[in-house]
């Protein structure tokens, strides 16, 4: 008995310890973004001394949004909301060498929380870029979230604006 006790015990403690969600790379679900775009951006810059560069951009193709079918995807790193894309559009953030792990969700009130994730380490001096894109057929809809190379990522970066998001109050 107290060997089964001593086992149930065990494996709460490693259930407990252990948090397989990956969604712990988001932040809390009521953070939401206004986001503007500034096509007055400038070229990639490198990252500063002892830190590493990453840009997100937003992909939603050649289709012109209006209003509210604008999709808004936020950033988290590591676990905080940090800013967010609208249409097509970048956004660019430092982050210290390390284990770093990255989440987009869709900024919606009618499509269910849609999560990307990726992690990476991050090396001193280098840049990363990351892409999203959201697909959508009949009464579906699909967050793609990785990572490109960064010839695209520069490509891309040139061609869409920069994105400035405020987190709502």
């Amino acid at each position: 008995m107290i060997r089964l006790l001593f086992a149930l015990i065990g494996v709460a403690t490693a259930l407990f310890a252990h948090d397989s969600s990956p969604v712990t790379a988001c932040g809390p679900k009521d953070v939401s973004f206004d986001v503007q775009v500034d096509a007055s951006h400038s070229a990639v810059m490198p990252p500063e001394a002892g830190k590493a560069l990453v840009y997100v951009i937003q992909e939603d193709g050649v289709w012109k949004c209006i209003g509210w079918g604008c999709t808004t995807t936020k950033v988290a790193l590591d676990g905080v909301w940090i800013g967010a894309n609208r249409h097509n559009s970048y956004f660019s953030f430092t982050v210290s060498p390390g284990e770093r792990h990255v989440c987009v969700a869709l900024q919606s009130a009618v499509v269910p929380r849609l999560v990307g994730l990726v992690h990476f380490t991050a090396e001193e001096g280098k840049v990363y870029y990351f892409r999203t894109r959201t697909f959508g057929g009949e009464n579906r809809t699909f967050l793609d979230f990785e990572p490109i190379d960064s010839d695209q990522g520069k490509f891309l970066t040139a061609a869409y604006p920069a994105s400035i998001a405020h987190a709502r109050k």
